[in-house]
């Protein structure tokens, strides 16, 4: 091997390197990386659920300590729409608070 295919092989290794870190740098400008994870037993802030709405906003459900918080987040801004849920609701148990208490339908003696 001459020196010219060393220098050559060099530059495309650099080449190589620079594009993976551009690459990771655009990425977490997206919002795709910097996942700093600790201790189950500390942990007091979890993502439950993310639904895509479209290309540019999403709507995140957050968990912190025991209250869940919906957030909309976009290219234009970030706004929390709904705080203070209980976790474990669901949409079943939230049509069960609106009705109210149950009634029996069985025949009164």
């Amino acid at each position: 091997m001459d020196l010219d295919q060393y220098i050559r092989f060099i530059v495309a290794l650099l080449f190589v390197i620079a594009l993976i870190m551009v690459v990771a740098w655009v990425m977490r400008r997206v919002g795709f990386g910097g996942l700093v994870s600790t201790p189950s037993r500390q942990r007091r802030l979890g993502v439950v659920e993310v639904l895509p709405l479209d290309g540019k906003r999403r709507l995140v459900l957050v968990r912190r300590d025991d209250q869940e918080h919906l957030l909309l987040l976009s290219a234009f801004g970030d706004t929390v729409v709904d705080g203070g849920i209980r976790p474990g609701g669901g949409f079943r148990g939230a049509l069960v608070e609106a009705a109210g208490p149950a009634q029996s339908t069985e025949p009164r003696p």
